[in-house]
This record gives structure tokens, sequence and C-alpha cells, in this order.
């Protein structure tokens, strides 16, 4: 038995307890200090102080040889065995929590980030926090801050694109995202290099919404241009359909660029026609991420380097 001064709980009857299971396993105040590392006197002491905050009745017969429980120590062992299991118990937990091995991890990501980001950091973390019980929600960054404001979640995984306000939250920079543009496999521009927006600007385009402002395609208004939305598709794996099709072209960040067909072409996108979109793990101000928290930010860093067409912040 450990040291019950070691423990890191203060409290007195916690001791007692400890001591006097100690004494009634042994049925020796000797062997219980000898286990303990204590003097014999001061087990003595911790039993004495322990029957005084219980009324005063012996626990313990005195018997030539050793010791053995009274009929109150009886009633009292199971007792103080519950609570020395469950404040051991707790540390245990407690230890877990603080080496990230344990507890919970829950946060939301934006869709992209699923592309890619999100997988190779859970199968990071996985490996190194098995116990870690987590839980994971997809959502657009607006609709992921207001969860995280209101407590249903411990980080969020968010984008600059939409025009959150990201102010009111600590922001761990994850990475920076260049964009393509998606057009259809024997389009004139698939193999060329590097292409200006406003090359596209009389072309159909696929979006996520009826309107640009808010999207990737922010970066077409910045140059001068609205761009004609043909079709309004959500799903990514639906937009590259009609972009295959030659229904429309589409802007594609980084993050979603591995998961491309075959028969669709992604065109780099020139960085001053559009600055690359920041990601970042977003925590409420004031509120501790977790040590699983910590590390799922860490293994996040380091999934984001095998990711190509991102860059990852200065340190």
């Amino acid at each position: 038995m450990p040291d019950p001064h070691r423990t890191g709980v203060p409290d007195l009857a916690t001791v007692w307890l400890r001591v006097f299971l100690e004494v009634a396993r042994q049925e020796s105040f000797t062997v219980a200090a000898r286990t303990l590392g204590w003097t014999q006197s001061a087990v003595s002491r911790q039993i004495s102080s322990l029957e005084q905050a219980l009324g005063g009745g012996p626990l313990f017969d005195r018997l030539p040889r050793g010791v053995r429980l009274t009929e109150a120590g009886r009633v009292l062992m199971p007792y103080a065995e519950t609570v020395t299991g469950a404040l051991h118990g707790a540390a245990r937990e407690l230890a877990a929590l603080r080496e990230a091995a344990g507890g919970r991890l829950r946060f939301g990501a934006f869709p992209t980030a699923d592309a890619a980001l999100v997988p190779l950091a859970l199968g990071v973390f996985r490996d190194r926090s098995p116990r870690v019980r987590v839980t994971r929600e997809e959502g657009l960054t607006p609709a992921l801050l207001d969860r995280l404001a209101g407590g249903h979640l411990d980080l969020a995984v968010v984008s600059t694109t939409g025009g959150a306000a990201l102010e009111p939250y600590v922001l761990h920079h994850l990475l920076d995202e260049s964009l393509y543009v998606a057009v259809p496999a024997g389009h004139p521009l698939a193999d060329g290099g590097p292409v200006r927006l406003g090359r596209l600007a009389d072309a159909d385009w696929i979006s996520g919404s009826p309107r640009p402002e808010g999207t990737l395609l922010d970066a077409a208004l910045r140059q001068g241009f609205r761009p004609r939305i043909a079709h309004v598709v959500g799903e990514w794996t639906a937009k590259q359909g009609y972009v295959a099709a030659g229904l429309g072209v589409t802007l594609v960040p980084a993050l979603a660029a591995g998961s491309v067909r075959p028969d669709v072409a992604l065109v780099p996108v020139r960085d001053e026609e559009a600055p690359a979109r920041a990601v970042y793990a977003a925590v409420v101000r004031g509120r501790s991420l977790s040590p699983a928290g910590e590390a799922f930010v860490g293994a996040m860093r380091e999934a984001a380097v095998r990711i190509p067409g991102t860059s990852r912040p200065m340190a």
C-alpha cells in the first residue's frame, strides 16, 4: 500500500480509512506500520483519531498477538473499501486525463476538413490515446462556432470562408490552403498551369449557395466579377459529377483535392487572385482546452504536413 501521505488527498479521514484497512488486512499494528513505512505509534494515533471521529467506540480488539475487528470495525469495513476504491479510481482517471489517455473529446469540423485533415489526425490520435471517448459533428463554420459557444463542443475546426467572426475565440492556426478550379478533364485549361480567376468570368459556376458571398467564390468578387451560378449543389461529390458532365466549373480547396475523380481536372488558382484560406482549431476564450484537446490539435498539425497544397503557419 502506498504511503497515505503521498496520495495527494489532504483529507485526514481518507488517511484514517487507508490506515484502518491496512491494519484490518494485516491484523497487526506492527505489520501495518512496516507496510506503510510508518512507526507503530503513528498508526495507533491514526486509528485512535478515527475511533474518536466515529463516536469513540473501538474498531479493533487488542489481543496478545495482533488485533481483530470489533463489530463496529466489521460494519465500517465495506464503507472504507468503497471510499478508498472510489478515490483510487478517481485518481487513475484524473491521471489518464492529464496524460491525454482518457476522458472525452467533443469536436466539430467543416465538411472539407473531413476529407483529409480530420481522418488523418484521428488516426494519429487514436493510436496515441485509444481510451479517449471521441464524438464528432460536421457543420459549416458559423454553426460550429455556435455549438462551441454553447458548450456542446470542446473545439471546432473552422475556416475563414463564410465571414464568421473569429475574434471571440482562441485560434490554433493549423494550416493555410490554396484553391483550385475544377474543370472537366477535356477542358482547354486542364493541362495548363495556374490560372487567373478572371479567365473564367464568363463560365457557368457550380456552388453550394445561390450567392457567392460568404463562400469560396468570394475570391471572384475580389477580382471584380460576379460569377454566374448555374447550379447550386451542396455535396462535393455531386459537384464533381456536374463538373465532369460539362455543366460548369467550381472552386475546390486543397483539403478536398485528394478526392477528385479522374474525369475532373484541378487547375491551381494563382495566389494573388485568391489568397489562401486559413484553417483553425477554435476554442472559447477563457475555457481551457483539455490535454486530450491539446493532443488532438497536435495530431492535426502533424496531419497537415501530409496534405498537398497546404502550408503550415510559422511556429
